[in-house]
């Protein structure tokens, strides 16, 4: 079995180049949605504590096994540690046998932004030149990187309650070729933006802002909503756009959707990939991407670090589980 430690993801990646693991992230999942029906689906496992929550996410194919260990903590920064951690693993469907145990702290954000920079594409108006960032905690600069790498937008407005996170979030993206402007609150921030991510961390039911709060025609990818009683808009809001979700049987127990489940959702992922329904229609339409993350998505991002910590020749091979002369015979290993 291999190793990927969290140096090793950071070491890939520095080789691939950002921009260009965030292609080839994009096209897997792509490549995943499209086939659907290859997969056996499940909502992920999730035990909740007084302080977060911790997730199992299995998901499969025909030959690879894949799941996900993942918390969610939002006090943890207190403590001096992670919000979100991740380990991953891909086994063999044919004999059980692990393949890979790989860190999915950083693969869990990059694979995050890179589903919501692919559902753009069908639900943002094709012209984009501003984008609003809502919560600038741990995955926010990977989504901006990302949307921007699809949508070369020319401004960016961003917006959290904690102002180091804005100082912290700001310097990172120092470099970037486009305007970073801050702004005093949530309105300022969202009511020019042709496309909104919101990414905040409170477990409340929240409504960030109301309908009448942006543009005709603006695409929101909400993040935030990603466990039970967890919200981040009104179920009026929700009523009035156009719904995608990754998969709801699990939506509807952790989205947006939890809170208006009568609803009619308007599509999930893999029926806008297969062109099964139609996208955005015209530019006047509001689009929701009500984002939990699904198992799939971690799926595709395993099996893309795989393959490329073979060409790369990266990670360390790790004898954890018995070799025997006679499988019959485990015993032998204390006699």
């Amino acid at each position: 079995m291999k190793i990927l430690t969290v140096n090793d993801i950071v070491h890939l990646i520095q080789l691939v180049g950002l921009n260009h693991f965030f292609d080839i992230v994009i096209k897997a999942l792509h490549s995943d949605f499209k086939r659907w029906s290859d997969f056996q689906l499940s909502p992920r496992h999730a035990v909740h504590f007084k302080d977060g929550v911790i997730e199992l996410m299995p998901c499969a194919d025909n030959d690879f096994y894949t799941f996900k260990y993942v918390n969610g903590h939002p006090q943890n920064p207190q403590f001096d540690k992670l919000c979100v951690v991740a380990i991953g693993q891909i086994s063999d469907c044919r004999t059980g046998y692990p393949l890979l145990l790989s860190e999915m702290t950083l693969l869990t954000a990059v694979r995050t932004a890179a589903v919501g920079a692919l559902v753009a594409q069908y639900l943002s108006r094709a012209k984009v030149e501003s984008l609003a960032m809502i919560g600038t905690g741990t995955q926010a600069e990977f989504q901006v990187i990302a949307f921007h790498h699809v949508f070369p937008f020319q401004t960016l407005y961003y917006y959290d309650i904690d102002p180091f996170a804005m100082q912290k979030f700001s310097y990172n993206l120092a470099s970037m070729p486009f305007q970073i402007i801050p702004c005093r609150s949530i309105i300022e921030a969202v009511v020019n933006s042709d496309i909104v991510i919101t990414a905040t961390a409170a477990k409340a039911r929240q409504k960030l802002f109301s309908i009448e709060d942006i543009q005709p025609g603006t695409h929101i990818h909400a993040m935030g909503g990603d466990c039970p009683g967890k919200t981040e808009f009104s179920a009026e809001l929700v009523r009035q756009c156009k719904v995608v979700v990754e998969y709801i049987p699990q939506s509807i127990e952790e989205g947006e959707l939890q809170q208006c489940m009568d609803y009619a959702i308007h599509a999930e992922v893999w029926e806008l990939v297969c062109g099964i329904k139609p996208g955005r229609v015209d530019n006047q339409e509001i689009t929701l991407f009500d984002s939990v993350g699904f198992a799939l998505e971690d799926y595709s991002i395993l099996r893309v670090v795989d393959q490329l910590a073979r060409q790369y020749q990266l990670g360390t091979e790790f004898h954890m589980l018995p070799e025997l002369a006679d499988p019959k015979n485990l015993f032998v290993l204390l006699n």
